[in-house]
């Protein structure tokens, strides 16, 4: 290893990119770096929870703290209605006002963020988040982009548009998705690039808000489900981290009242997904009818629900990788920690997207034979009995993912981020 550096952790406000970063930290610190995350105030107390320092910026106007940390919370349940419509449709509500929102960061983090930098005085700084912050680039320091969604957030014209859902033989998808995002986002991304301008960096093509870094770039996703892309990305500076997979508490299976000895699913929708409890309750009650044991993650919203079924046990939060690791199938929203951790330990899943890139993972997923995509809010009782019955008993897609996650296993993704990024310690020590 390099001698012990200071590696600043940035990701995005959001438990998916962060945990992952928690993941590479992890075996950073036993490697003897010093791991310092910056984040958003509403992420206050995350980092530390896990050992780490923590030194919080405002990425937003001020507000009381507990505003602040439920500002996405509420920002997407105020959504919910835009989140029955498809992706094409939800570039003109949901996406627009998620970059209008995004791009606000981008503005606020630069008044404490250079400050910050100076306080820390880190060695390499490591970006999970989908748009450019000039300070992290202009620090000079080497710096990483790390792409905890979908791999496709790295566009290519001939793979699916990032956020699209579009199947990948589907160009005419490509074509009209590409073309409403650009004329709907392209006043938001010409302010974006007036922001650029005054930081003193150059434009970015219109629906870019970010670049690739021209040191490393580490990508989550596994690569055997790569997309099929025409400018194949340079080994060297594109690394894929097979799922990387954080260390959790162990989790300890409770007692049911119903099923006690069944095959056990697992339902989550995320940290910002459990506000839908309308959907969760309806897909409760039809659980509840089958012979199954659920565990079933409510987030803040336990109290609202006045009848849970005896076979179905509720939390508010749960040490996903190792539940994941013990159920038999797992129910979720497509976002990127849950696929890659289903797919790590071989767990067959029902996809029901809502938003970002959950489309692109539940069309991906359900394409190349690895689990389900279904529509959210559209499906009958049978039709989830069936996806379930399928998930238990499809040997040839569980032969696939026990491929697939014995791969995911042997990378290490964990380890294989941590000596990416001491390597390129290595090679830039002065």
């Amino acid at each position: 290893m390099a001698d012990a550096k200071t590696i600043v952790f940035f990701p995005e406000a959001a438990f998916g990119p962060a945990l992952n970063s928690v993941g590479i930290a992890q075996i950073c610190r036993d490697m003897g770096h010093r791991c310092v995350f910056v984040a958003d105030a509403g992420f206050e107390g995350v980092f530390a929870g896990y050992g780490f320092e923590e030194r919080l910026i405002a990425m937003s106007e001020p507000m009381e703290p507990e505003a602040m940390a439920n500002y996405w919370v509420d920002f997407i349940n105020g959504q919910i209605p835009n989140f029955r419509t498809p992706p094409i449709d939800q570039v003109s509500t949901y996406i627009k006002a998620c970059w209008e929102a995004i791009v606000d960061t981008a503005y606020w983090a630069e008044k404490d963020l250079p400050a910050a930098l100076d306080e820390i005085k880190p060695d390499l700084i490591c970006v999970d988040n989908v748009i450019m912050f000039p300070a992290t680039k202009q620090y000079g320091v080497p710096w990483v982009r790390i792409i905890s969604c979908s791999e496709n957030e790295i566009e290519d014209p001939d793979i699916p548009p990032h956020l699209s859902g579009c199947r990948e033989d589907d160009h005419a998808c490509f074509a009209a998705y590409r073309e409403k995002f650009e004329r709907e986002i392209g006043p938001i991304h010409a302010k974006f690039n007036e922001f650029l301008a005054e930081c003193g960096e150059d434009a970015y093509p219109v629906g870019e808000f970010f670049e690739a870094s021209p040191w490393l770039n580490l990508l989550h996703y596994p690569k055997p489900l790569a997309f099929n892309r025409r400018n194949p990305l340079d080994p060297e500076k594109f690394v894929y981290l097979e799922g990387c997979i954080r260390e959790d508490k162990p989790y300890e299976v409770p007692h049911f009242a119903a099923h006690d000895d069944a095959p056990l699913l697992y339902v989550s929708f995320g940290s910002l997904g459990s506000g839908d409890t309308d959907l969760m309750a309806r897909l409760m009650d039809t659980l509840g009818k089958l012979p199954y044991r659920v565990l079933v993650n409510v987030g803040d919203y336990g109290d609202a629900y006045e009848t849970i079924p005896d076979n179905c046990h509720l939390e508010s939060w749960y040490p996903q990788p190792s539940v994941i690791k013990q159920v038999d199938a797992v129910i979720h929203h497509g976002g990127n920690n849950s696929f890659n951790e289903c797919l790590y330990f071989g767990k067959p899943a029902l996809i029901m997207p809502y938003c970002w890139d959950g489309h692109d993972n539940a069309t991906h997923i359900d394409e190349r034979g690895y689990g389900i995509a279904m529509e959210r809010y559209t499906w009958e009782e049978d039709d989830i009995a069936k996806a379930v019955e399928r998930m238990l008993t499809d040997k040839e897609m569980q032969a696939r993912l026990d491929k697939l996650g014995a791969h995911m296993q042997a990378q290490d993704g964990r380890r294989k981020g941590a000596e990416a990024l001491d390597n390129l310690l290595k090679q830039t020590a002065s």
